[in-house]
């Protein structure tokens, strides 16, 4: 039995199918490690959530960085993932001939129900691989905050993170590389 070959895409390839309309933001599709994946629909407890987590951070952080929702990161190992929500260091107009790189990154959100699998293994992975020191998912099945830092590399050559830490709705946390700024959860949580 023949196996079919799989085509992959560098960063540049992937940009070029963009400007050639070949893909659009109608396709639902973001690049990870070299494929395209085809992201799910968003329901309407995901879309709540992101809504009122980009409404509270772009409410705290104000100028001190940029508050990006739904919109792509761009990382060294052929992949530009649509992250839920961003935060980046400097104003919106430093990304206006690309995207954030990993070091201009403070914080890496997925708000979570029907990818939370995905979120907590293949993405995880993902950022943790390219230095992202601090990656967060907004867990609506169990309805908590799961905050992950200090990325690391293991014996194996697996990526991910040192540091697990749970937050519950009720609850406020710090946000990273932002000691004076925290983000009540309860304004986050679809329902709270």
């Amino acid at each position: 039995m023949t196996q079919a070959a799989t085509k992959r895409f560098t960063l540049a390839e992937y940009h070029r199918l963009i400007e050639l309309d070949c893909l659009n933001e109608g396709d639902r599709v973001e690049l990870i490690r070299g494929e395209l994946v085809q992201m799910l629909a968003k329901g309407t407890l995901h879309s709540v959530c992101n809504t009122k987590l980009v409404r509270e951070l772009d409410r705290l952080v104000g100028n001190l960085a940029v508050v990006r929702g739904q919109e792509p990161i761009t990382l060294p190992a052929d992949s530009e993932p649509e992250t839920d929500v961003a935060i980046a260091q400097g104003q919106p107009d430093d990304y206006f001939s690309n995207h954030p790189y990993p070091n201009d990154i403070r914080l890496v959100i997925e708000v979570s129900n029907l990818t939370l699998e995905y979120d907590r293994t293949v993405k995880l992975s993902l950022y943790a691989e390219n230095q992202i020191q601090n990656y967060w998912i907004v867990n609506l099945v169990a309805n908590q905050l799961e905050r992950y830092s200090q990325p690391y590399q293991d014996t194996q050559g697996n990526f991910g993170y040192r540091l697990r830490e749970i937050a519950l709705p009720n609850e406020t946390v710090t946000l990273p590389n932002f000691p004076d700024l925290s983000l009540d959860l309860n304004r986050v949580f679809p329902g709270s």
